[in-house]
């Protein structure tokens, strides 16, 4: 079985130290000028277009191989400034390798100098709706005056009351969740240089029973990164108990802030 095709993993800013270890076995590095890819030579038989597509739809086959390739990428950032690849991208020959490069060489050279010193921290937070609740006279200046109400109404007035209170709380808690993901944000952009807002994952796609009400990536100088999760700590302590949760991570590879275009 020959390896004839090149899988890209992500080009460097200065040579790479290839260790021989595991997660390096067989990379390779390719220097064009100031560029340097590490490749890995790999098989049409699983690399292919239509293999890989193939490949792609067994959900093992994918978390392994992607956690490789994010993997290898991690251990190249303790020494340099990397652009990532995404998962999975092949060329077939070196020349194609060296005219994407030459192609692109203006927004590489732009976007080494955007993340260089950086890294990329992922931020999720969720809510747990039941324990909201269970917060909300504390949260709300206006369910806590309607429970006031409540408690001084007759039976009658009181059972209209919880009635308009119960509607009163759904809203209440969206209003909050809005807030809250807003001033979550706010807060960690005070302490990066770029922000990129993700979409938010229903919970099939999370396996947690609560919601998901922030999904966002942050570029944050390294020398920053320490204050970063210090802040993540001290908003976990100030809104666990109110349902909210901060579930983070990073250092990663900057993938949402890479963004290429072919020179003009």
């Amino acid at each position: 079985m020959t390896n004839d095709l090149i899988y890209v993993y992500c080009l460097t800013n200065s040579p790479p130290e290839l260790h021989e270890n595991m997660e390096f076995k067989g990379l390779k590095s390719h220097s064009f000028g100031d560029f340097h890819v590490v490749i890995k030579y790999v098989a049409e038989s699983e690399f292919s277009e239509e293999n890989l597509k193939q490949n792609l739809s067994d959900p093992e086959w994918k978390e392994s191989n992607a956690s490789n390739h994010v993997e290898v990428i991690k251990m190249l950032m303790n020494e340099n400034t990397v652009i990532p690849f995404r998962f999975g991208t092949i060329f077939n020959e070196v020349e194609s390798l060296k005219k994407f490069i030459t192609d692109y060489s203006d927004s590489l050279l732009e976007n080494f100098h955007h993340i260089g010193g950086r890294e990329e921290w992922g931020v999720k937070v969720f809510y747990d709706r039941k324990l909201l609740s269970n917060q909300i006279d504390e949260l709300s200046e206006e369910t806590a005056a309607l429970e006031k109400q409540i408690m001084a109404s007759s039976p009658g007035k009181a059972f209209l009351l919880k009635r308009k209170k119960s509607e009163l709380v759904e809203n209440e808690m969206d209003r909050i969740c809005k807030n809250y993901g807003q001033n979550y944000f706010d807060e960690f952009k005070k302490l990066s240089i770029s922000t990129y807002l993700n979409n938010l994952l229903p919970k099939e796609f999370t396996g947690r029973e609560d919601t998901m009400i922030l999904n966002a990536a942050f570029l944050v100088n390294k020398s920053n990164a320490n204050d970063f999760i210090n802040t993540v700590d001290a908003l976990r302590k100030k809104d666990g108990n109110s349902g909210f949760f901060i579930e983070t991570k990073g250092p990663e590879p900057p993938f949402s802030f890479v963004n290429l275009k072919e020179n003009q």
